[in-house]
């Protein structure tokens, strides 16, 4: 890869910076709202894996003791 100078590492920095494009405000509360929606289906599904679980080494446990 060849060198550059730092006059044209900044050339080249700011040209990639003005190729970002930024969300809207919009874009960002859809995805905020995505977010927590999926960890509340995320925290659902493991506390219904947690209680299936639970209840099953409960009569395992019974069945022994």
């Amino acid at each position: 890869m060849a060198k550059t100078n730092p006059f044209q590492f900044l050339q080249q920095t700011r040209a990639e910076i003005g190729k970002i494009v930024w969300p809207n405000r919009r874009e960002v509360l859809l995805t905020t709202v995505m977010v927590f929606v999926m960890a509340a289906l995320t925290a659902v599904f493991f506390f219904a894996v947690d209680t299936v679980i639970n209840l099953g080494l409960r009569s395992l446990l019974s069945a022994f003791g």
